[in-house]
Parts: structure tokens; C-alpha cells; sequence
């Protein structure tokens, strides 16, 4: 066998060609006479680069096989109207057919963004991993920590069979009361974004597509069918949209999900100047847009206005629009094929791009994951939870828990059994079971989960020599009464958000405000930890010792806040959103669409912020916060010093020295703040840089960070690019946007930017 013969057979072996070419192998000789053959599936050689190989399959694609690929199936049945497909997961988001023909997988769809979710009505079918909620990761303030946690569930989804996952929430808080806050990055769009894009490539280092979703501006539950959101196009593209622009730069998400809500009277999923003119051409976004289950209203004009791949359209659309309709548009030109090939190969680029195609997914997969893999992934979530958890108060030192208490109180929230988890498509349901059963609502969008990781347990482990006694805190004058006969009290309240719902004020729910006071009014030793998607309002506030928000905590919640409050760990989270003080302060007091009937449809105006979004609003109007985006206090104390700050061209480089002069070790998370002394921009100042830093008690940490230039520009329209102003920008350090310790200054020349690094 000659060498040349040898090559070409490692060649076929290594493209996957196809059996003929391998079954060739008798007649090896004569091959090396002639001109090899092209292999069968060129597109399967993964050494070529995702664009020519779409465009390679794509070409192999009868168009029935084009249309398989754009067109989604839900995965879990809805009695009596649909039967999930018999190739998708049950009780599983989605499933997308492939082309077997060409060595084109299927796309095995899960929820989302904490862990591998279960929905319909197989409840508990799997027992995964949940990570704290969007909202806790985010203030963590920690991209290393939201990337570890991402590849985390990335690989249960994985090793659960599933190669898309329904991840990557970045929609600001503009709404305190929107009952999907908890899956979200906060209020900012640098922080925002570059928390979630950590998380979506700690996703995708699976092999796997991760989506970044709600596309766009979907600000609230209450009518989110219907609502518009109505804005600008400046001020849309520096608050929500920035948030989206920095996390897809960042992590290159290989699909987009396309929101329920219209935008400027265009629903989402139909709106050209989304899909087309920003995300496609101003952002040169290769990738494909998916539509939110049940966000499709059309076939040839979704299609034409960037729409590529319509999810589960059978169960959830009030047709499958990407199926007949969709050909039949074709057939009659009001699509054209030229649209239909781009959607395909957008969809074909991602599957590529991912890994997808080249590591394919085991399937059947495990209804069970193995207790070592479950352990050592319950380890990672602890982690994100106790960096999460911010100590917003602390009076007296009463954080962390004194040693020596001989009785301590803890009250309320279910406490001696786990912790409340947020409800919705994003549910992951527990390893060990439910913690409480029977609670309402028992179907969608519940069932309400507390995860069996009880902060009771935790801390009597950590006090055996001490009485710890639970009461559930319904009745507050037993409640109190327990908490004056003894040293500390410890209050947990929680409050249930979900999908499909907002909370009807900021106040926690249950009478809890009521215990709170009386538990406080008993024993001035009083912890309040707080479990809750989002902020909320605390009329006891002055009452309490301390105040611990931890969010929704996760698999490992319970032993993450008792390290937290017995101080095993320093507490090191910082607000990623503002707490106002009442809603009296909100730029909408009401919330819009309350009271009216299902289906009718309404407006949000949100130029009445526009992008002045969270901490900036309250800048703008000279409100004071309850507790400002970006505090947290330590159980150590930092000192800054040395703040410089440099400007070449529009790059803007800060510099500056963190010193832990407390007592022991603990971490830190120093921010900077830039404002033009001109004025002109929404609010008086933006969050342009941040880092997370740990230091041994006496150690100091140099810090540098570069500006992106978009932070120190506005938008112009009639340029359709950013432009920075000429003059001075105080450069400002601080540990939140109410605490900033020093400010240089540094002088701009006028400076035109194009609207995104990869855009056209």
C-alpha cells in the first residue's frame, strides 16, 4: 500500500465519509492511480470553519430537509391537544428534528438558566443541579464564579442528553415587581452583560448551544402576551440593548430567543428593526433567532423580519407557521428561497460552531446522574451562593453570629427544611425531593419548590453545644416571644416569584412584615435574611440588627447563608440592583396593564426613563435608595488609594490600589463610576468597570481596567454610531454608586465610534 493510498484513508476515516468510500478498501491499489474521490460528507470535517461548513450541508439540503431544521416541537405532552414528538426528552423544553441522511443531529432543547429544568406534567422527573438564580449570580460580581457555574450545568445538561439550552437572561430591571427578575442580570447593562456572557460561554464550553434571551425589552410579566414596550431608538440602544450588545460580544451565543412582548407596537418575533437592523447587520450577529414558546404570529413576516426558527410550534403558536404556511409562502413568493437558505444556514453555523455536530449527545440519556458527579456539582453551586449573599445592614457588628450564644431563634421561611427556589419554565427540580409539599399553586407556573437544604440543620451543626429552636414565625406574637428568650434571633423571610406573574407590591408577602417587627421589637439581636427574587421594602429596617439578601440560593442554599452568617466565609456580594425605599419611587408607581382584560392590548412607555435604568433613575432624581446598586458591606474593611486614569484616543485606562486593612481575609469589589462634567448623558453617571478582589488581611492588589469607549459615548442617530464628547469625565471610585471614595479627572477629544466592533 502506498503512502499517498494510506493518507487519503486517513482522510476519509477522519471526515466520516461515507460507507462507500470505506468499503473501497480491496481495491486500495488502484485508488492510488487516480484522483481520489470527494468525500460524501465534507461538511462533517471539522477542520473547516462553521461558515463553509453550513454552507457546504446547506447545499446538500433538499428543501423538505431545510424546512426540518427551522421548525421546533415541544417535548412534553399537553393533554388533550398535543403529544410530544417521539424523538424529544419528555418533560423536556424542545426538540428539533435533524437530517440523518447528512449527519445532521437533532436539537434536544432544555430550560435554562440555573440548571436543567422539567417541565409539563411529569414533575420531579429529574433530579438536577440548580444554581442560584440569575439575580444572585449577579451579585456575585464575579465573571470566574458565573462561568464555572454555567459549565456546570451545561455539562448536566449534557450528560442529561440535551444539546440547546434555554439560557442566558440579561433583560434589565426596569420593573422591581416583574416576577422574572430572578433569572436576570440586574440593572446595568456592563454588569448585566458581562456577568451573563461568563455564564453562556461556561455553557457552550459543553458542546452545546446556549440562547441569551428575552429579546428585547421584556420588562414585566403583567400582559406579557400583549404589552408593548415602547422607546426610543437612543435610548434603547444604551440601557436593554447595550446589555445584550456586550454579553453577545463577549460569549458569541450561538442562538437568540425573541421575546413574547411587541416593541414599539411590533411584536418581537416579527420586528425588523430587532431582528434585521440591530442585532443582524448593526451587530453582524451569525447566529440564529429562536422565538420564545408561543411568540410567533406569523409565517412570511416573521420570516422576513429575521425570524429563523420558530419553537414548538404546534403546542404553543396558533399554527405551525414555520411548517405549511411557511412553504406556502415560499411557493407564492412572499418569502424567498434566498430567505429560507439564510435561515438555515444560520441554524446550520450554530450547530457547527458549538461543537454540536462533532460531539454528539448520548441518547437515551440518564434519567439519573451519578451521586459523585451531583456532589461535586452541589459544591460549585455553594460557591456562587455564598459570594452572592449581601450583607445590606450590620449594626453593632451583630454579623457574623456571635460563638458564644447559648439559645438562638430562627424563624420563619421554612427554614428547617430548605430554601424557596423561583418558579416557572426555569425550575429544577431537587436531588432528594421537595423539601415542602402541598403548596399552591401545585400547577403552572408552580409548583412552589423549596430545595432540601435547610439553614436550620446548618446552623445547629455549627452550634452543638447551643439550643437552636425553629418556630415558623405565622404567628408573630409566638414568634417574638421565642426570640425574647433568647440570645439571637435569626428571621428568614422569602418571597415566591415566577414567570407569568408579578408581584403586586415590594412588600413581602404573609404577614412576614409583621413577624419581622415583632421578633425585632422582642430582641434587639435581630438577622433578617432574606429569600426573594428581587427587592423589596423593609418598614422594620431600623428594628433590626442586621439584613442578609440571599436571593433565590440554590441546590446548596442552606449551607451557604449559615457559612455566610457564622462567618466561615466573608460576605462578599454586592447589589446588582437598586432596593427604592417605596413605590412611590419608581418611574411608574402603578404598574401598567393591571386591570385589564386578557388579551387587550396596551403600552409601556419607557421613555419616561428611557435609559436612565436602577441606580440611574434615582441619580437623575435626586432619590434615596433604601440600599444603592452596588453595596454590600464585608466583614473585613479595604481602603482605596492611588486612583490614576488615562486617555488615549477613546481608550480610558484606571488604575488604582485595594488594601484590606481589617482584621482578616475577605473580598472585595472596588467600582468605578464615569460621568462627563458637561452633563448630557441619561443619568450623572455610569457604571464603567469593576473586579472582584481577595486580600489577606494587610495585602494590597493593584487593579486595572479599561473602559469600553461605548460607556463614554451617546448614541447619534443621524451618524447611526456612537460619539464621545468633547471635554473632562470624572473617573469616580467607590464601593457603590452612593459610596465613591475618589475621582480623577481625564480629558476626551471629540470621537465618532461604529455602532459594534463586528457590525457593518
Amino acid at each position: 500500500m502506498t503512502r499517498t493510498t494510506w493518507r487519503g484513508l486517513r482522510l476519509a476515516l477522519l471526515i466520516g465519509a461515507s460507507a462507500s468510500v470505506l468499503t473501497a478498501a480491496p481495491a486500495l491499489a488502484d485508488t492510488a492511480k487516480k484522483p481520489a474521490a470527494a468525500p460524501a460528507h465534507p461538511w462533517l470535517n471539522a477542520k473547516l470553519n462553521p461558515d463553509a461548513r453550513a454552507d457546504l450541508a446547506l447545499k446538500a439540503m433538499t428543501n423538505d430537509e431545510k424546512f426540518t431544521v427551522i421548525f421546533g416541537y415541544f417535548g412534553s405532552d399537553k393533554k388533550p391537544k398535543y403529544t410530544r414528538h417521539k424523538d424529544s426528552h419528555d418533560a423536556s423544553a424542545g426538540y428539533v428534528a435533524g437530517v440523518p441522511r447528512l449527519g445532521i443531529p437533532g436539537q434536544w432543547q432544555t430550560d435554562a438558566g440555573v440548571g436543567v429544568a422539567t417541565q409539563g406534567s411529569h414533575q420531579d422527573l429529574r433530579a438536577r443541579t440548580a444554581l442560584p438564580s440569575g439575580l444572585a449570580t449577579a451579585a456575585t460580581w464575579n465573571p470566574e464564579l458565573a462561568f464555572k457555574g454555567g459549565a456546570m450545568i451545561g455539562k448536566e445538561a449534557r450528560d442529561s442528553g440535551f444539546n440547546v439550552q434555554l439560557a442566558g437572561g440579561v433583560n434589565l430591571m426596569r420593573e422591581p415587581r416583574n416576577g422574572r427578575n430572578f433569572e436576570y442580570g440586574g440593572e446595568d447593562p456592563w454588569l448585566a452583560g458581562t456577568m451573563v456572557a461568563a455564564q453562556i460561554k461556561g455553557i457552550q464550553s459543553n458542546h452545546i448551544i446556549s440562547t441569551i434571551k428575552h429579546y428585547a425589552l421584556n420588562g414585566q410579566e403583567t400582559g406579557r402576551f400583549v404589552v408593548s414596550s415602547n422607546i426610543d431608538d437612543a435610548a434603547a440602544r444604551t440601557s436593554d440593548l447595550l446589555a445584550f450588545q456586550f454579553a453577545i460580544e463577549q460569549s458569541d451565543p450561538h442562538s437568540v430567543m425573541c421575546a413574547y412582548n411587541r416593541v414599539n407596537g411590533d411584536w418581537a418575533c416579527e420586528n425588523d428593526w430587532l431582528l434585521n437592523t440591530v442585532l443582524k447587520k448593526d451587530w453582524g450577529y451569525k447566529g440564529y433567532v429562536m422565538s420564545d414558546w408561543g411568540a410567533d404570529h406569523s409565517s412570511a413576516k416573521a420570516a422576513n423580519a429575521g425570524l429563523d426558527q420558530e419553537s414548538a410550534g404546534e403546542a404553543f403558536d396558533k399554527e405551525p407557521f414555520f411548517g405549511a404556511p411557511l412553504k406556502a409562502d415560499l411557493a407564492a413568493g412572499r418569502v424567498s428561497q434566498a430567505r429560507i437558505d439564510d435561515m438555515v444556514r444560520r441554524v446550520l453555523r450554530a450547530m457547527f460552531a458549538s461543537g454540536l455536530v462533532d460531539h454528539p449527545v448520548v441518547n437515551p440519556a440518564p434519567v439519573d446522574l451519578p451521586a459523585a458527579t451531583l456532589a461535586a456539582h452541589a459544591k460549585i453551586t455553594q460557591a456562587d451562593a455564598e459570594e452572592g449573599v449581601v450583607l445590606l445592614k450590620n449594626d453593632g457588628d451583630l454579623l457574623p453570629l456571635a460563638k458564644t450564644a447559648k439559645t438562638i431563634a430562627v424563624i420563619g421561611a421554612h427554614s428547617d427544611v430548605g430554601v424557596l427556589s423561583g418558579g416557572g419554565s426555569s425550575q429544577v427540580y431537587p436531588v432528594g425531593g421537595r423539601a415542602v409539599k402541598g403548596l399552591e399553586p401545585a400547577t403552572w407556573p408552580g409548583p412552589v419548590i423549596y430545595y432540601p437544604s435547610s439553614p436550620l440543620k446548618a446552623l445547629q451543626a455549627r452550634y452543638p453545644n447551643a439550643k437552636v429552636v425553629y418556630d415558623d414565625g405565622a404567628d408573630p406574637a409566638r414568634a417574638a416571644k421565642l426570640a425574647a428568650d433568647s440570645d439571637l434571633a435569626v428571621v428568614f423571610a422569602d418571597q415566591w416569584t415566577t414567570e407569568s406573574v408579578d408581584v403586586v407590591d415590594l412588600n413581602l408577602p404573609r404577614n412576614q412584615d409583621a413577624t419581622i417587627d415583632a421578633v425585632a421589637s422582642a430582641n434587639k439581636k435581630t438577622v433578617v435574611v432574606l429569600i426573594t427574587g428581587g427587592p423589596v421594602v423593609m418598614p422594620w429596617l431600623d428594628k433590626v440588627g442586621a439584613v442578609v439578601e440571599a436571593w433565590f440560593p440554590g441546590t446548596a442554599g442552606g449551607e451557604a447563608i449559615a457559612r455566610v452568617l457564622t462567618g466561615e466565609v466573608d460576605a462578599t456580594g454586592r447589589l446588582p440592583v437598586s432596593f427604592p425605599k417605596s413605590v412611590a419611587d419608581l418611574p411608574r408607581p402603578k404598574l401598567d396593564g393591571v386591570g385589564k382584560a386578557e388579551g387587550e392590548l396596551f403600552d409601556v412607555d419607557y421613555n419616561l426613563e428611557g435609559a436612565a435604568v436602577g441606580y440611574k433613575w434615582y441619580d437623575l432624581k435626586k432619590i434615596e435608595p433604601l440600599f444603592p446598586f452596588g453595596h454590600g458591606l464585608s466583614y473585613t474593611k479595604f481602603a482605596y488609594s492611588g486612583l490614576t486614569a488615562t486617555a488615549t484616543g477613546d481608550k480610558v485606562t484606571v488604575s488604582f490600589d485595594v488594601k484590606n486593612v481589617g482584621a482578616r481575609a475577605g473580598k472585595d469589589v472596588p467600582q468605578v463610576y464615569v460621568a462627563p462634567k458637561a452633563g448630557g448623558w441619561e443619568a450623572p453617571k455610569r457604571l464603567a468597570g469593576f473586579k472582584k478582589v481577595s486580600l489577606a488581611p494587610g495585602a494590597t492588589r493593584r487593579v486595572t481596567l479599561t473602559v469600553d469607549p461605548r460607556l463614554l459615548a451617546v448614541w447619534d442617530g443621524k451618524a447611526h454610531g456612537w460619539s464621545i464628547a468633547a471635554g473632562q469625565y470624572d473617573i469616580a471610585l467607590g464601593s457603590s454608586s452612593r459610596a465613591l471614595s475618589s475621582t480623577v479627572q481625564v480629558t476626551l477629544a471629540a470621537r465618532s465610534l461604529p455602532v459594534s466592533p463586528a457590525g457593518k
